[in-house]
């Protein structure tokens, strides 16, 4: 079984920064590749909304919010993605989720996988 670990959540003041981390580990075998890495948002009430994502071949997506503010990051070799967001406001607050898709490993291969949540906060 796979398992997305997230850390990094926490309060900031605006425009201040933050950096997530997620790592993806396996309980029995090895990864041997991720097609998609990436994070969501959702704020209480509200659909989960996709913010950036990397694929394998390093082209990246990003929402039209994080677009200049937010960067993201896959080291292939340990399986972690970072992101990191700048100048930050308060309506970024939200609970952030690491997301993988397309997960490899020595067993079988997994589907639209998703940590646990950390929260943003962002005060004004």
């Amino acid at each position: 079984q796979v398992q997305l670990v997230e850390s990094g959540g926490g309060l900031v003041q605006a425009g201040g920064s933050l950096r997530l981390s997620c790592a993806a580990s396996v309980t029995v075998g090895t990864i041997f590749s991720i097609n998609v890495m990436g994070w969501f948002r959702q704020d209480p009430g509200k659909q989960r909304e996709r913010v950036a994502h990397m694929n394998s071949d390093g082209t990246t997506y990003y929402a039209d919010s994080a677009k200049g503010r937010f960067t993201i990051s896959i080291n292939n070799t340990k399986n972690t993605e970072n992101l990191q967001m700048t100048i930050l406001k308060p309506e970024y607050t939200a609970v952030y989720y690491c997301n993988a898709d397309q997960v490899q490993t020595m067993l079988r291969r997994y589907f639209v996988l998703w940590g646990q949540g950390t929260l943003v906060t962002v005060s004004s």
